[in-house]
């Protein structure tokens, strides 16, 4: 199996209402996420890729126009906007126009991921 990542960074608040108000977590706060879609394919497509990286520009562009430097409470209309719920949205999106989506993972900070893989 062929397998080939993207990155991609934006800054955004968040609040998870549904913790206890002692939680810092339960505070209005922000990250600087990474984003990282994984694509695989069984074999190499006509010009030896997977896909093209820059077919992976729309993400770059949803990700600039929907989520940077906004609260994701309001872009996803949710209270428990987690990075496991981030994984999950972003790749259903990307698995809705690019079928070789196998993995999403998103980092809110240096030392913690989380990922969306069926």
């Amino acid at each position: 199996m062929y397998r080939i990542t993207k990155e991609f960074h934006f800054s955004a608040s968040h609040q998870l209402r549904a913790l206890p108000l002692e939680h810092q977590c339960a505070r209005l706060h922000g990250h600087n996420y990474i984003v990282e879609v994984e694509l695989s394919a069984p074999e190499l497509n006509e010009h030896g890729f997977v896909r093209d990286y820059q077919e992976l520009a729309a993400l770059k562009h949803y990700i600039d126009d929907s989520f940077d430097h906004r609260h994701l409470n309001e872009v996803l209309a949710h209270d428990q906007v987690t990075a496991e719920c981030l994984a999950k949205h972003f790749y259903d999106w990307c698995k809705a126009r690019l079928p070789e989506t196998s993995a999403v993972r998103v980092s809110e900070t240096t030392k913690t991921w989380a990922e969306y893989r069926p």
